[in-house]
Formats: C-alpha cells, structure tokens, sequence
C-alpha cells in the first residue's frame, strides 16, 4: 500500500458523495506494500479506505471484490465494498479502477504469539469453507507460470549462490505441480498474502481479514503455507517457532482437517509459499516503479526463509 496516483479532497469527496458515505473530513496516504495507492478517508459518517488500483485492471477486479462481499455475506470479518446507485463496487477515480470498503476496526498484531496463530489458523480455514460456493473464478495471477516468467528477469541481479537455489527450486516446484498428488489438492478461492499486517486484532480477538488483491483460485494449502512461513517464524532467520506452528495448523485442522495428498505435500507448499515472495521482492526491489512513500520489501528475507525450509522440514 504506497500512492503511485496522488488523489485530491475534492475527488476523494466526490466519491464519497457518489456512494452515500457521507462528508469528506480527512484523507491521509497510506504507506507500506507495493502495489496500489491506498487512502484512508475519514467522513462525518466513518472510516474507510480507498483503494486506486495500479496493476489489476477493470476486467480482473471483480474477482476480488464481489469476493469480498460474498464472505462479508457469510460472516467472515472482512472489508465490505461499497456499491454506487446502480449496485457497482468497481469505480473510477483519476482515471484507475478504484474501491471503497469499511476500514476494519483493531490493529496489526507485528509479534505474534500463539494465541493469535492460532486464531488466523481457525478463521482461515473458515473463509476457505465460506468461499467454496463463489461463483467466480480467476487463477491466482502469482502463481506458478508467473514464477517462470519472472525468475529469467531476476537472475541476472543474483549471485552465483542464490541463482543456483532459485533454479533449483523453481524446478522443483514445476516438478512437484506435475504430480497427481498436486492435482488432487483441494482448492478455491485464496488470499495468498494474508501476512502480519493484513491481519486486525483486538487484544487476542482477530477483527478481520484485508487486502484481498493477491486472492485467486489455488490450493488452500498453499494458502495455510503462506501463513505458516510469516506468523510463525522468527524474523531474523526464517526459522520456525514450534509453538506457532502448531497452534496454527490444530486451529486450522479443527475446522477443516488436511487429507492425506496435504499432508504429503505441506512442505513442498512452504517451500512454495517462500519461492513466490522470494521471487516477488526481488522483481520489486530490482526493477522498482516510482512511488511516493515506497520502501521495497527486503529480498533477502524470503531467501532465508525458503533455506530454512529446504533445510527442515515439518513433521506433522
């Protein structure tokens, strides 16, 4: 979330006008992530937040956001787009495609304990349940053949080290997604980016889920796995806190158990939740796009988070 497109008072009031949310009284620019401007707007009526989309187009948006509405319909706590006179939560706004959702109430829990893994394991596997009737389908767009698009531009920054582990396991990964086993992996309806800070709390209450523009259709493992390797690792090494992990999968496993392809293929999935980040932050901080408050994400974490699961595996 940085401002790629700079928004006026004026235009953020217009819209609010437009979907009967009441009169602009603050607008401020949202800094962190990396892939659409963000505003919060405060009106005499609430709090929101306005999303101007830089990559997604009018086409794909949809998806994403009639997602979101149909797991606000079932009760899983996440932002609820706002719909114009004629029923549409698709906008235009600076020329971009453009949403408007409730801001969620608590904060980002940035040190988590197990309690917390616990709770983004158990609503996790809610929302996976709540999505299986969505009638709409869509591949998550960072999802294997964009890893192979995407590791030929990146390695020409890398060291011979690194280089020779994103081919390894980029092939490995394509290996593994040939197999019958992958094949059978249930799958819906994803977040795939549901770190630290997509994540409300408060206190130990978890108060919603946000920033569903990574979401598509995958496996839910991979899903869990992305999970897995933020909200339950040291940060400095990628190592794994035992007890996180735990409370994670149980909470996750009590509401929907993992069958036995899952369970074959867990490690495989973190090993693949690491490689999609790892291959993510370095396009971003390699071939950067100009941004008011952009800070590209740091690499070289998801490498060593991908070393520490290469190098030890979970047992379940």
């Amino acid at each position: 979330m940085a401002v790629f497109t700079e928004v006026s008072e004026a235009q953020a009031g217009e819209l609010m006008h437009l979907l009967n949310l009441g009169e602009l009284t603050a607008l401020r620019g949202i800094e962190g992530g990396i892939e659409n401007t963000n505003y919060f707007v405060s009106t005499d009526r609430g709090e929101y937040v306005l999303t101007l989309f830089e990559r997604l187009t009018h086409q794909q948006l949809p998806f994403y956001l009639y997602l979101m509405k149909h797991l606000a319909g079932t009760g899983i706590p996440v932002p609820d787009p706002a719909a114009n006179p004629d029923g549409d939560v698709l906008h235009t706004v600076c020329g971009k495609p453009a949403a408007v959702v409730n801001k969620l109430a608590g904060k980002s829990q940035l040190a988590p304990q197990a309690v917390h893994c616990a709770a983004v394991g158990d609503m996790l596997a809610r929302m996976h349940l709540a999505g299986q009737d969505y009638s709409r389908h869509q591949p998550n767009l960072r999802a294997l053949p964009w890893w192979n698009e995407t590791v030929p531009v990146v390695l020409p920054y890398l060291n011979a080290d690194q280089s020779a582990l994103l081919s390894s396991e980029l092939a490995y990964q394509n290996h593994i997604a040939e197999g019958s086993a992958y094949a059978a992996l249930p799958r819906g309806p994803v977040h795939a980016d549901l770190f630290r800070d997509n994540v409300m709390f408060e206190g130990e209450r978890l108060t919603g889920f946000f920033d569903f523009y990574f979401a598509g259709v995958d496996t839910w493992l991979f899903d869990l796995s992305v999970c897995l390797n933020d909200w339950c690792i040291d940060l400095d090494t990628g190592a794994f806190g035992s007890a996180r992990v735990q409370a994670m999968l149980e909470a996750y496993q009590a509401v929907r158990p993992l069958n036995a392809h899952e369970r074959k293929l867990l490690n495989a999935q973190l090993r693949a939740g690491a490689l999609r980040f790892w291959i993510s932050r370095l396009w971003d901080y390699h071939l950067p796009r100009e941004a008011s408050m952009l800070v590209p994400h740091d690499p070289t974490h998801f490498e060593r988070v991908l070393r520490q699961r290469i190098a030890h595996p979970v047992n379940l």
